[in-house]
């Protein structure tokens, strides 16, 4: 009996297509295609069970059905829980000279109906009625893709079941976009990083890295410890080190203090777990950038099925928690002090990466801290690169979709069709108790009472993404488009107030029941 192809053989003769797919059908948009949209969050589930409202974070791409807007495309959205049909009106209203009903006409919603803590990709392969559904819902595999929210080996299978390419990165080189293998890539790349030591297995390697760190670096204020597939910033965690001994007590000092010292960003972390997480996935220890005015910007750039690099936007990321590590949102574009440092270390990383046959979007993460004795006076710190979709890939993507205009790499700035700049200001962690019990409908009443709408003649105002988390967490994403990040800033806090000054009188009255 003749011996079966393996996945990864399966995979590599879909993924040969693509190129083929990419080349032909992507230039012209009134070509037939289909999108299966695929926001599956297959990560390690006990670093998102951290994040508040996880399983409406398979919302974040909703900014896909914005595809519709080609009206020869077909898209399939894939979930765990249906979604409320408000929602989904909510976007197609969003689409800039095609009626909703001839939108929705070509959009496949298909739902697990399945809440449970597994990823999406492994609830709809263990459907084979749902799956025919999705077979029969591709009207012609060869002019269809995926797209997913990361790649992985359970992303892989549906494909190859499905029989269509991915348009993202094969999972088996997905190493650069661990803790471990961003900083080999950096490094590769010229990009300075932090000192630290990369693929440590256990606690005892943490204690010998924190350990040796402390000893080259005597000024060391703290140490930082990151799990190699965190996601946010939840699993790192930070080690205060200004009162260490010096000379032979270190290490015995180190091994008595960390678990007694240690500081999670994940709330509700203790050393046992996250020293078990740690067993089981390894990670990374590095000196902690401090700086009075550290700023956290990131580049998003894409290979594409031809291996060709394309710089997609620079952001500024907002960061919060116990010592600023976990993202809250961003601003669009980076600061120009520095856009086009950041442009240029993210084209750098991109060529390492595009040798090792990555393809799809990704994101190169920065801590940047003011050097005089630098040029441009800032200087950058390679952090990590995720071979997936992120906090800053929906925001952008809205902004593309919503005023089809184009980011132009000789500023860093953006432009619509018109030539006026456009920036933003972006979360997804608005959030507030006050506006639990807040279902879609009442939210698209405030929206409608208070003009807190796209303008599509101005090219300027909100759009709200992680709805389906309002009512149960009370909480929200939303960009904020205007001409300047400072307006656009000032458009976010405007809208908060007027969220909170009408979510308050429903928390009143419950609270008061």
């Amino acid at each position: 009996m003749p011996e079966q192809p393996s996945d990864a053989t399966l995979f590599d003769r879909l993924q040969e297509g693509l190129r083929d797919h990419y080349e032909r059908v992507f230039p012209d948009p009134l070509l037939p295609r289909t999108v299966i949209v695929n926001p599956s969050l297959s990560m390690d589930l006990e670093v998102l069970s951290k994040i508040t409202g996880l399983q409406h974070y398979e919302e974040r791409m909703l900014c896909m059905l914005l595809l519709l807007r080609l009206p020869r495309t077909r898209v399939i959205y894939l979930t765990s829980l249906p979604i409320d049909p408000e929602i989904i009106d909510y976007y197609l209203h969003l689409l800039p000279g095609i009626p909703s009903g001839h939108a929705r006409r070509r959009l496949t919603l298909i739902s697990c109906r399945d809440a449970s803590a597994v990823p999406l990709s492994r609830k709809v392969l263990d459907r084979p009625r749902l799956m025919q559904r999705l077979r029969n819902a591709i009207p012609d595999p060869e002019n269809a893709h995926m797209t997913c929210f990361t790649v992985t080996d359970i992303e892989r299978k549906l494909a190859i079941r499905l029989g269509v390419p991915i348009y993202g990165c094969d999972p088996s080189i997905n190493d650069p976009g661990c803790k471990s293998g961003s900083r080999e890539a950096f490094k590769n790349a010229g990009i300075d990083v932090s000192p630290g030591f990369e693929r440590l297995r256990d606690e005892k390697d943490v204690f010998g890295a924190v350990t040796e760190l402390k000893r080259k670096h005597p000024e060391l204020r703290r140490a930082v410890v990151k799990l190699e597939e965190g996601a946010s910033g939840e699993g790192n965690a930070v080690i205060p080190l200004t009162d260490a001994p010096a000379g032979s007590g270190l290490g015995k000092w180190v091994e008595d203090e960390l678990p007694k010292r240690i500081a999670f960003e994940a709330k509700g972390e203790t050393w046992e777990g996250y020293r078990n997480k740690f067993r089981e996935m390894g990670g990374i220890v590095e000196e902690f950038i401090e700086g009075k005015d550290k700023a956290s910007p990131s580049a998003q750039c894409r290979i594409d099925p031809a291996h060709r690099i394309e710089m997609i936007s620079t952001h500024d990321q907002v960061l919060g928690g116990p010592s600023g590590q976990i993202f809250l949102g961003c601003t669009f574009p980076a600061i120009p002090d520095y856009r086009l440092q950041i442009q240029e270390a993210g084209l750098k990383v991109s060529e390492v990466l595009k040798d090792l046959g990555v393809i799809g979007r990704f994101g190169v993460d920065f801590v940047s801290v003011p050097d005089a004795a630098v040029p441009g006076g800032w200087r950058h710190y390679g952090i990590e690169i995720n071979l997936r979709k992120g906090g800053t890939t929906h925001p952008f993507m809205m902004l593309q979709f919503l005023t089809d205009g184009t980011y132009d790499i000789e500023t860093g700035s953006f432009f619509t069709p018109v030539g006026q700049e456009r920036c933003y200001f972006a979360s997804d962690n608005l959030e507030s108790p006050n506006y639990r019990g807040l279902v879609p409908e009442d939210l698209m009443e405030i929206v409608v009472d208070h003009h807190l709408h796209f303008d599509a003649t101005k090219q300027k105002g909100v759009a709200f993404h992680l709805i389906g988390s309002l009512s149960e967490f009370g909480k929200l994403g939303m960009i904020c488009v205007s001409d300047t990040v400072e307006s656009s800033k000032k458009l976010y806090d405007a809208t908060v107030e007027v969220l909170d000054r009408e979510a308050l009188p429903q928390a009143l009255e419950r609270d008061g029941s």
